[in-house]
């Protein structure tokens, strides 16, 4: 049984889905004011578990392209940001406190991750280029 009758309607499902993974990591955690008072392994983890969402929302819904280099530029992006966001949060949990300016990277990387532009890039390369082979 195919849930999505067509791929356009799987790219917006996926879209929309990652868009309220990080609309809703940013207005209930990143910037609200409250979050100071949870302790720093809760706040990894939530952070950590957030990107991982996203990256497995983008592989379900940008899995089934039939190029399947598009899949493989995603899984590089985030398994690649996931190691080094992950090595940062783990030499801050277990050994010391990095830098500001380590962290400013860790969460430049994470936007990167998490954000829904993207996956609107590779869903807009992958139609770009379809569009081409098709002419």
């Amino acid at each position: 049984m195919k849930v999505y009758k067509t791929d356009k309607i799987r790219f917006i499902a996926g879209f929309i889905i990652i868009t309220i993974i990080y609309s809703c990591f940013y207005i209930f955690f990143a910037e609200n004011a409250s979050t100071g008072a949870l302790p720093k392994k809760l706040k990894l983890l939530i952070i950590f578990l957030s990107t991982v969402a996203v990256y497995f929302v983008g592989t379900m819904h940008l899995g089934k392209l039939k190029d399947s280099w598009m899949s493989s530029i995603w899984h590089f992006v985030h398994i690649s940001g996931l190691c080094i966001i992950g090595l940062i949060g783990l030499y801050d949990w277990f050994i010391a406190s990095i830098s500001w300016n380590l962290k400013d990277f860790a969460k430049s990387i994470q936007e990167i991750l998490i954000s829904p532009v993207l996956y609107l890039a590779m869903g807009f390369l992958n139609n770009s280029l379809n569009k081409e082979k098709v002419k």
